[in-house]
């Protein structure tokens, strides 16, 4: 089974789910989503297993038929560590394409329940290394030691996770290839070496005007390349990985709880992401959404309706009526459209995408 060009970043929710889903059949092939459960705060064991992201998951384990990903739960308790394994053992029993992940901060309890079930299903586990800022060397030598502890016909991933890679993180790229020059070859053999950072950027109520496209620029690409051009001939199976069109924090934002009074259409380009603010409700919320959907359709970089489910959603948004609201989408629909158009334009700019 070959290995993929690009992890995606993304939360066990139904937006990540659709847009994973509305790939086209070429594009899926090439991603391999790093799938992340929400925290359940004091949360037994029963509760877990009725979670409501219990039925999202299961939806997640239907869409990998024939792709691999992999699964965490970043954000368990220590009590949870058994119940939670139980629940991921059987994700990746099932058809082996998903695989459990853990990483050198995880509790030992955790991080054995991991390795064995990689050992169990044959599947591999990924270790996720987290690097939010400076690369720590001593970190290497707690992944040395995790590593001793996997069995030897299990294949290991690495996944080094650096979070936010915006602007004010000029060093980015340095420090990954410090992390790399660590982890890679002096520490263990990896099946899948992948970096992980970047995202769009938080929207805040100051951030950009409403129905105005807002561009902040990619960072995470201007590290990617940075990290290319280094030219470590161990590295050049390297594998990317971001957050898609959602800031790393979302990850641990549980469901419900309500949102903002506005809603934001994204877009990705070669060299920024593009936000447009619209108003989630009133008398002119067709009208905006529709206007601001044109925005983004006309602008120099889009890349015609038919580049991916994203852009159809966009074009159709953008030439509906303005007496009619069907069509101008919800929270749900703008990232699932967000994230489709954005994970086949990575995929496409990669090479051999």
């Amino acid at each position: 089974m070959s290995e993929p060009l690009y992890v995606p970043v993304l939360p066990v929710r139904q937006h990540a789910r659709m847009a994973y889903e509305r790939l086209r059949p070429d594009i899926q092939a090439s991603v391999a989503p790093l799938w992340n459960l929400p925290p359940s705060p004091g949360a037994t064991p029963t509760q877990l297993g009725q979670a409501h992201w219990q039925k999202e998951l299961r939806r997640v384990r239907g869409v990998h038929r024939r792709h691999p990903g992999w699964i965490d739960a970043p954000f368990a308790e220590a009590v949870q560590t058994p119940a939670l394994a139980e629940i991921l053992g059987e994700c990746s029993a099932l058809n082996h394409l998903l695989r459990p992940v853990t990483g050198p901060e995880r509790d030992e309890a955790q991080q054995t329940a991991a390795m064995e079930i990689a050992r169990r299903c044959g599947c591999g586990v990924g270790v996720r290394v987290r690097m939010p800022g400076e690369w720590d060397g001593a970190v290497a030598e707690a992944v040395g030691a995790l590593l001793a502890r996997v069995d030897r016909e299990v294949p290991v991933d690495l996944l080094l996770d650096l979070g936010a890679v915006l602007p004010g993180r000029p060093d980015a790229g340095k420090e990954a290839l410090r992390a790399l020059d660590a982890l890679v070859t002096p520490v263990g053999e990896w099946r899948t070496v992948a970096v992980l950072g970047g995202a769009f950027p938080h929207v805040t109520d100051d951030i950009t005007r409403f129905g105005e496209p807002h561009e902040e620029p990619r960072a995470d690409w201007d590290m990617w390349y940075e990290i290319r051009a280094a030219r470590r001939e161990r590295l050049s199976r390297l594998r990317y990985g971001d957050y898609g069109v959602q800031p790393p924090a979302a990850l641990a934002t549980e469901p419900g709880g309500g949102g903002p009074p506005w809603g934001v259409l994204r877009y990705t380009t070669d060299r920024s992401f593009v936000l447009c603010k619209v108003l989630n409700g009133g008398p002119d919320r067709t009208a905006g959404i529709r206007a601001a959907a044109r925005k983004i359709r006309d602008l120099p970089d889009f890349r015609t309706a038919v580049a991916s489910a994203g852009e159809t959603w966009l074009r159709d948004c953008a030439d509906g009526p303005m007496t009619d609201s069907e069509g101008t989408g919800t929270h749900t629909q703008w990232l699932w459209a967000g994230n489709v158009q954005h994970m086949t334009y990575v995929v496409r700019s990669l090479p051999g995408g």
